[in-house]
């Protein structure tokens, strides 16, 4: 009994390791506007 409950545990843990991994997703970042330098007091 302990033999088919071994073998059905490595069976289910190869199973798992073996399974596709999800591709992680890369979202880009939005390019932001540089300040613009408006004079001495910002007007």
């Amino acid at each position: 009994m302990s033999k088919k409950l071994f073998f059905a545990a490595m069976l289910v843990v190869t199973v798992a390791a073996c399974a596709k991994k999800p591709e992680p997703a890369y979202v880009e970042q939005p390019v932001s506007q540089e300040p613009v330098f408006q004079g001495k007091y910002g007007s």
